[in-house]
């Protein structure tokens, strides 16, 4: 039996006038990689950070390994990694996570395995504001990894990425699902589909999909996620109120 790392019900979320989340309820396995595909704009971040507990919810629930988001039990049980680093460009690579250690009450030996888990070993001397910009971001991912987390939140983590850094990223996700991780990791990038063991489609503000890649091409009779995403489109799948996403 699969246990859920986290369970979203009706949720709403309001920005600047705009229903930007209009309603909706999904849940997250633990031990698995969930891909929260779906076009730049359509809400990704906004959801992201309400399963953090960062986002000022209008009103429906979201629960993470059965606490309220953002609850204080929680504080080092999920990590979040934004779309921009989050670390500081005059410290190296170890001078950070020394830092965020200190912070966190994690020992050495944790700062060691987060920088040899996103495979900076060879930098860890360098100042991150040398390093290049997927480089920087494997930094904050490391970060985030100090705390051992059961929920990791990755927000567009392979953008700017050459393909074999993409590679060794997913790779490394999946070896943290097995541990029994819940890794969501949002992309725009439909080719990415593939890697994940369960979707999440999102278009404007609404969950069209979810469910395993195969038995989404399957239900669209395509090959690809991209045309199962325009045929689900088509079909008005996504049909309803556009108010407006961030």
């Amino acid at each position: 039996m699969v246990n859920n790392a986290v369970e979203v019900r009706d949720l709403v979320v309001e920005r600047g006038g705009k229903r930007v989340l209009p309603g909706i309820s999904f849940a997250i396995p633990e031990g698995q990689v969930t891909g929260l595909l779906g076009p730049s704009g359509c809400g990704k971040t906004t959801l992201m950070r309400a399963i953090v507990g960062v986002q000022k919810l209008r009103s429906g629930t979201v629960e993470v390994l059965g606490e309220p988001a953002g609850s204080r039990p929680l504080r080092d049980r999920v990590g979040y990694v934004t779309q921009e680093a989050s670390v500081y460009d005059d410290l190296s690579v170890t001078e950070n996570l020394r830092f965020f250690a200190r912070v966190l009450g994690v020992s050495d030996d944790g700062v060691q395995r987060s920088i040899d888990a996103v495979d900076l070993g060879a930098n860890a001397a360098q100042v991150v504001g040398n390093l290049s910009g997927g480089q920087r971001s494997r930094v904050s991912l490391a970060v985030a990894l100090l705390d051992q987390p059961e929920v990791l939140v990755l927000d567009e983590p392979t953008v700017g990425l050459d393909p074999v850094l993409r590679r060794d990223l997913w790779a490394m996700f999946h070896r943290l699902a097995d541990s029994g991780v819940a890794v969501l990791v949002s992309s725009h990038v439909m080719d990415e589909a593939q890697r994940c063991d369960r979707l999440l489609l999102m278009r404007e503000g609404r969950i069209i999909a979810d469910d395993t890649p195969r038995r989404i091409l399957d239900a669209a009779g395509v090959a690809e996620i991209e045309d199962a995403f325009l045929a689900l489109v088509e079909s008005g799948a996504a049909d309803g109120p556009k108010e407006g996403v961030a």
